[in-house]
């Protein structure tokens, strides 16, 4: 009778520590992730390479900066008319560039989703011409989001275990670093390469997100000297840190993996790991303007490509502190970090002024594609339908501002669709480089459209594919198709930009006609360099956080 009750005591042990374990799921997984995290050394100054003491006699070519922002939705910036909490968030600094140079009315980022589309920029070529056709994420990142719904979710993600086979060697080993696999192949040209190739001194700040095999990093692919991390994300603060405002969203899969397994630390040229000095984007700008600095009398291409405003969603307490306004806290910690990043995209421009360079920079501005949905935030691409990872407008139709005295029109609105596969060719040509000719370069310089010395539209069709969902813009008519659903959408975006009034069943032919554009584009690509192990729903209408609701409008997003 004893051992009986021994039994029946450690069958209850068991089922209480299972319990325990199940309730406690989320804080277990914390435990393992922050174990895990690699070591990182304290901050320590950095010391840029600096450029002549005088400016070289005779022409100078511009310098060129490029400021990437990640994940910033078309209704996050005031420019339009919006900004973030119906206008509560000026975006002065960034409206600027827009003000001061084109505004591309319709400009288009590379992909719905970051790695693509920034690969689509550094190339000019579309990233299935390469197969870098997905985001590079862990597989423990992969079966997370492709196995946990959001509560009382209809459509539920997929995770396919049975592609793990077929991934490369070594990016499915249970290490920080094995996701360094998953990157663009070393024999891709970068614009860096290109314009090192010109004699610029070129300079990369902050997200990378192409890889971290050698050959693929940033100092491999072009970049002198190179700031920042590879990864897709990056802690802004410690989460305790006291000068911090963190925003969580709880049913989204994605922001629970971010948070444990983030941390919070940069690289330069390659180093071990460091701490930055402070909130990530103040402190990748205070070293932005030093290297402006050291490179004042020679030319030089940077790209400053912070991870603000992707998740984890952490602002400042002063930015916080300053939108009082603001009453919704997770409205207010993003507003917040826009706020930021605007001052800072200010002291870039106003030290490239400070140092006489301002008139001769071509500066480019965008976002890496639209605002995410996961954020639960509604507004964030207002008035566009969709959010990143949807091909709908929302997704991809960015914020584009190029500013360059003297070449480029201030205060000119440009209507024909243009890409992130342009700014390639577009800096090619202001620093007089000749694109590669041993390769398809989809993009165009996009200069002499805006002088008005090449007349008509910089492209009849452009093309976006992640895994079975794919679209064609063809003129103003887009087609989205979704395999996986058997299902189109048609929108006439010269009558209908916001893509309200789907039309494949009244135009049969012209469905048919741009599917077969799509077939003939895939017919030019390559297979992915690695395959897609999850896909999920993303609703078109609302953002995550909402209760899904039968009969709405969904995607299915595949990585």
């Amino acid at each position: 009778m004893k051992l009986w009750t021994w039994v029946a005591a450690l069958a209850l042990s068991v089922a209480l520590v299972v319990a325990l374990a199940a309730a406690n799921r989320a804080t277990i997984f914390a435990l393992i992730a922050h174990a895990r995290l690699p070591h990182v050394e304290p901050n320590h100054a950095l010391t840029w390479a600096q450029g002549p003491d005088a400016p070289v006699p005779g022409r100078r070519p511009p310098n060129v900066v490029f400021i990437l922002a990640d994940d910033m939705g078309y209704n996050d910036i005031t420019f339009h008319g919006g900004g973030v909490a119906r206008g509560a968030v000026p975006t002065p600094n960034i409206d600027s560039i827009g003000h001061e140079g084109v505004d591309f009315v319709n400009g288009y980022a590379g992909n719905a989703t970051c790695a693509p589309s920034r690969a689509a920029i550094m190339t000019g070529r579309y990233p299935t011409r390469f197969g870098f056709e997905f985001t590079p994420a862990p597989v423990s990142f992969e079966k997370m989001v492709g196995t946990e719904a959001e509560p009382n979710a209809i459509v539920k993600p997929r995770f396919f275990a049975d592609r793990l086979k077929e991934m490369p060697q070594g990016s499915t080993a249970a290490k920080a670093e094995a996701v360094n696999v998953l990157s663009v192949p070393s024999t891709e040209i970068t614009i860096a390469k290109l314009l090192r190739g010109q004699g610029y001194h070129t300079l990369h700040f902050g997200k990378w997100h192409l890889g971290g095999l050698k050959g693929s990093r940033p100092e491999d692919m072009g970049f002198d000297e190179s700031l920042g991390f590879i990864a897709g994300a990056s802690m802004y603060l410690p989460e305790h840190n006291e000068r911090v405002e963190n925003a969580k969203q709880p049913w989204d899969p994605i922001d629970r993996f971010l948070w444990p397994n983030l941390p919070y630390q940069v690289q330069f040229n390659g180093s071990a790991m460091f701490e930055p000095k402070g909130y990530m984007t103040d402190y990748l700008t205070d070293e932005a303007v030093q290297a402006i600095k050291a490179n004042k009398n020679r030319p030089f291409f940077m790209y400053f490509a912070p991870n603000a405003i992707h998740t984890p969603l952490q602002a400042t307490k002063a930015d916080y502190d300053a939108l009082p306004q603001i009453k919704d806290h997770r409205l207010r910690v993003y507003g917040a970090m826009v706020r930021n990043l605007d001052r800072n995209v200010g002291r870039i421009l106003q030290t490239l002024k400070d140092q006489g360079l301002d008139q001769n920079t071509l500066v480019i501005f965008t976002s890496d594609n639209g605002g995410a949905g996961y954020i639960g935030l509604p507004e964030v691409n207002k008035p566009f339908r969709g959010f990143k990872s949807t091909f709908f407008e929302g997704g991809v139709h960015a914020p584009f501002f190029m500013r360059w005295p003297g070449q480029i029109a201030a205060g000119s609105h440009y209507p024909y669709p243009v890409g992130h596969i342009d700014i390639f060719a577009t800096a090619a040509g202001a620093a007089g480089a000749q694109v590669p000719k041993d390769r398809v370069i989809d993009g165009v310089d996009l200069v002499p459209y805006l002088q008005g010395k090449t007349q008509g539209r910089p492209h009849q069709t452009l093309f976006w594919r992640s895994g079975q969902y794919k679209v064609v813009l063809d003129g103003d008519w887009k087609l989205q198709s979704s395999e996986a659903q058997h299902k189109v959408w048609l929108y006439d975006l010269s009558t209908d930009p916001t893509e309200h009034h789907e039309l494949s069943m009244l135009q049969p032919e012209r469905t048919k006609a741009m599917l077969n554009l799509i077939a003939a584009q895939d017919a030019q690509s390559v297979k992915p360099l690695w395959p897609s192990l999850l896909q999920g729903p993303v609703f078109v209408d609302h953002p995550s956080g909402v209760p899904q609701k039968k009969g709405e409008a969904y995607i299915l997003w595949d990585n």
